[in-house]
């Protein structure tokens, strides 16, 4: 069968445009295939288009506006799923404006789909009370609890999402005083975060007790599933999610029910906020690209001191209303005072 359009501008997209010209990260790559293969799903089962068959007049503003509701209605995804599979659509079509000027005006209308707005969800974190009791968790006389507590630690150390704790390797630890990950984030940014001296021992412990301090082991997963391969995101997704179930049983006050690898993200990031590191710091710490991203712990951290100030001062608040404000107002109370 001979390959539509649509599939060699695809596979130009995906196997060379991304990463060759674009410098995408395989996770990124791997993102926007899997929101393409699911629009090609929607076209198979609403339209009846099979991806073998499907071309470029197939695709109109309207059916990817009816693939956002699909998703949205049919899969149950989120508003923030939602806009991340528009996002890699997007990126798809604004490749395609130089390549397929033939409907250059049906890429302009569904780039000009809007992202949409959504409710920015609550931050979910840890307090160090929290954390410590998280870190207790794990059985560190078994080899697989020194593993996840190793790993627990560097991913509140370094604060680093998922995917760039799934891929550190060996060469990018560099011992000393202080100890230093080098961490290769979003758009495949590299940045070097220092870890504290009990980090930094912990890992050395294991990184010896697993052989990866050895020349031969610099590229290896620094953290396996025990059959050699690196750990999923889902893998340390399950670990987080398991220690975080144990330790809620212990004290539900100190564990939020939602917690997730990117809390602990989150818990680093409001310590740093706490202890007075101002926005520019935590934004490179965290690797952000803009510090307006940064401000949400700005924010859940006064949010958090209002609280307080609200809680401290109920003991302050009279029981009894000043008889000005029982009467209309103050200038009321004046005309009558004396009568």
């Amino acid at each position: 069968m001979r390959p539509t359009n649509f599939a060699k501008y695809l596979t130009d997209f995906l196997g060379t445009y991304l990463e060759g010209e674009r410098g995408c990260s395989p996770h990124t790559v791997s993102a926007y295939r899997d929101a393409i293969t699911l629009f090609l799903i929607f076209m198979r089962d609403t339209y009846n288009i099979s991806a073998d068959r499907i071309d470029f007049k197939d695709i109109t503003q309207e059916r990817v506006i009816t693939f956002l509701s699909w998703l949205e209605t049919c899969r149950k995804c989120s508003v923030q799923t939602r806009n991340a599979r528009l996002a890699a659509l997007h990126s798809f079509f604004r490749f395609l404006l130089y390549r397929s000027v033939d409907h250059l005006s049906e890429w302009q209308r569904i780039l000009a789909i809007k992202i949409k707005k959504t409710s920015r969800p609550p931050v979910v974190y840890l307090t160090p009370e929290g954390v410590k009791l998280l870190f207790e968790q794990p059985d560190i006389s078994k080899p697989k609890g020194r593993r996840d507590l190793t790993l627990l630690s560097l991913m509140y150390e370094c604060a680093g999402r998922v995917q760039e704790i799934a891929g550190l390797v060996p060469d990018g630890v560099r011992f000393g005083k202080p100890t230093t990950l080098r961490i290769t984030g979003k758009g495949n940014k590299t940045r070097v975060i220092p870890i504290s001296e009990q980090g930094s021992k912990l890992l050395k412990t294991f990184m010896r007790e697993n052989h990866l301090l050895d020349d031969y082991a610099n590229q290896y997963p620094l953290f396996n599933n025990g059959r050699g391969d690196m750990l999923t995101r889902m893998g340390i997704t399950a670990i987080v999610k398991k220690y975080a179930a144990m330790a809620r049983k212990i004290n539900p006050s100190l564990v939020p029910p939602k917690i997730s690898p990117h809390s602990l993200r989150h818990s680093k990031a409001m310590m740093l906020q706490q202890n007075g590191v101002n926005l520019v710091c935590i934004r490179d710490f965290l690797g952000h690209q803009s510090v307006t991203t940064t401000e949400i712990y700005a924010r859940a951290d006064n949010k958090q001191k209002r609280e307080a100030i609200e809680k401290t001062s109920l003991s302050l608040v009279p029981k009894k209303i000043p008889s000005w404000q029982q009467n209309k107002g103050l200038l009321k109370w004046l005309e009558n005072l004396g009568k």
